[in-house]
């Protein structure tokens, strides 16, 4: 996703390696008849919170972003910004699956990171992150 590679500032070979560190949340919904108010940005927060915590007793690492995708012909994106995700630009609307960058005509959709620590940008562009575990996916 070159928004996404673009508001980070990471080259090829510093994505290929870092890329694992980057928890994408693929599903959001909250039913349209619950009317909660703030209830969607206080779940997505408590889920930022809780998340790292989660991932290291799982994984052996803490993730140091959080990603999603918002179907902009569809929704506003408005609970992710109210829980501070950052829009960064949009998806080319070729799909996931189109490694040779063939495919046409999905709908683009809005790019939201959440950073879940400071400096998030510089520490995915270091040569070797500064973390406890050589590999996020490293199981205990």
């Amino acid at each position: 996703m070159a928004a996404r590679d673009e508001w980070i500032g990471w080259n090829a070979e510093q994505r290929a390696r870092h890329l694992p560190w980057i928890v994408n949340n693929s599903r959001f919904l909250v039913l349209p008849w619950v009317r909660v108010k703030g209830l969607a940005s206080k779940i997505l927060a408590h889920s930022a919170r809780q998340l790292p915590i989660d991932w290291e007793r799982r994984y052996g690492s803490r993730p140091l972003l959080l990603e999603t995708l918002v179907d902009a012909q569809r929704f506003g994106g408005t609970c992710y910004r109210a829980a501070n995700w950052i829009r960064v630009g949009q998806t080319r609307g070729r799909g996931r699956m189109d490694r040779q960058h063939r495919a046409e005509g999905l709908a683009p959709k809005d790019i939201y990171p959440y950073p879940l620590c400071r400096n998030v940008q510089q520490e995915l562009c270091r040569d070797a992150l500064l973390t406890h575990s050589a590999s996020p996916n490293q199981r205990r």
